[in-house]
């Protein structure tokens, strides 16, 4: 049901702060989400309560519809705290904002729960068949980050018609009709519980089915939603943007996990009681944060185009798209940078599963290895666009 009290909504201001508050609370669940491969239960309460799962829910459900550039500042806040709790907070985002494409009667259903919480997919890992009143679906889809925390799961499938091309359809569905495997047993982002889900002859009615290159293309089926700057913009960019804060938030960590040990950290072997007296140290910590900086940079730069894009309303070009993808490759690129700078100068002790560094260095791998997010594969695309070719894929 439409919530029917009026929403306050907050500043950019002040939904930094708050999430900038939960910073020290993050930290300290942060080595237990890593050891139990999900989120601490008391972290996602502390989300709801700074209001981080309404940042992409509609006003008229009492959500905020903040801009990209806000989701920016706040995923880089939370990454500072825990890379793996912010990654979740971005997935829910994205898949949130998805369901806002679908019909408005779709939406009642899905938001009638405060806080909503929609975890999902952008692989069509599934098969779908036509039947009266929907479709029926089987399949199996990986990497499910915030599963265990969601009520529902946007999911991608290919649907078969009777006559004519198989192409790709989008769909919600309550997580309770899915079963869930608990395979998530990484190296890195191992807080995020990004588990597998499985359909099997799962019916899904047609009203929560929508073509998947109509969403892509920045087509909406909700009236309500049609107006509002936000929902505006085609799929992948706002995907890209929503992204990037998060990889800012793991630098920033990295780099207050490395100067909160540096005044009592010796460099063993040498003459140095304090590591902050070396000017190894002063290159490295320099070098780190420049690296970061230009992550922000581009961070920022995806944000904004996506804002300014939504404000006008006028069409994407192509390398505009080709652009966010590209960013979103850089922030990772140069997070990686900084991160692996800081490390590599933590020292022995640093391997310890008690010191932040190796954790936060083990999440940014695991982040360079989405499909979606990889530098090399997002810098072809856009140079391939640069050269006047087409893009080869739909996921722009």
């Amino acid at each position: 049901m439409e919530d029917t009290l009026a929403t306050t909504i907050p500043t950019r201001e002040e939904i930094v702060r708050k999430a900038t508050d939960l910073i020290p609370l993050l930290r300290k669940h942060a080595s237990w989400a890593e050891k139990n491969r999900r989120l601490h239960d008391e972290s996602i309460e502390a989300l709801a309560d700074a209001g981080v799962f309404k940042l992409r829910r509609p006003k008229h459900f009492g959500g905020y519809e903040v801009d990209t550039r806000t989701l920016t500042e706040v995923a880089t806040a939370i990454g500072r705290g825990c890379g793996s709790t912010s990654w979740v907070a971005s997935v829910y985002w994205i898949p949130t904002w998805m369901a806002c494409q679908f019909p408005d009667e779709v939406q009642e259903e899905v938001f009638a729960t405060p806080d909503t919480r929609i975890c999902g997919t952008l692989s069509p890992s599934a098969m779908a068949a036509p039947v009266e009143g929907g479709i029926v679906v089987n399949g199996k889809w990986g990497f499910i980050s915030g599963a265990h925390h969601a009520q529902w799961q946007e999911i991608i499938a290919i649907l078969v018609p009777p006559d004519g091309e198989p192409y790709p359809v989008m769909a919600l569905v309550p997580l309770s009709d899915l079963l869930v495997v608990d395979d998530w047993d990484t190296f890195g982002l191992r807080g995020t519980g990004s588990v597998s889900t499985v359909a099997k002859d799962l019916f899904i009615p047609a009203e929560r089915v929508l073509p998947l290159p109509v969403v892509l293309s920045g087509q909406t089926a909700s009236k309500r939603n049609a107006n509002s700057a936000i929902y505006r913009a085609p799929l992948m960019p706002v995907a890209a943007a929503s992204s990037t804060g998060t990889i800012v938030g793991m630098a920033k960590g990295a780099m207050d996990a490395f100067l909160d040990r540096l005044p009592d950290r010796k460099i063993t072997y040498t003459n140095y009681d304090s590591q902050r007296e070396a000017p190894i140290t002063h290159f490295q910590v320099a070098e780190a944060a420049l690296k970061t900086d230009e992550a922000e940079f581009h961070a920022w730069r995806a944000s904004n185009l996506v804002d300014r894009k939504c404000a006008e309303g006028t069409e994407w070009k192509l390398e505009e798209r080709a652009v966010t993808r590209a960013d979103v490759g850089s922030v990772i690129r140069l997070a990686k940078e900084a991160i692996g700078v800081l490390a590599n100068a933590s020292g022995g002790t640093s391997i310890y599963n008690g010191i932040p560094i190796q954790r936060i260095n083990r999440d940014i791998q695991a982040v360079n290895q989405h499909a979606l997010m990889h530098p090399n594969t997002n810098f072809e695309l856009y140079g391939r666009v640069l050269c006047g070719l087409e893009p080869n894929t739909l996921y722009i």
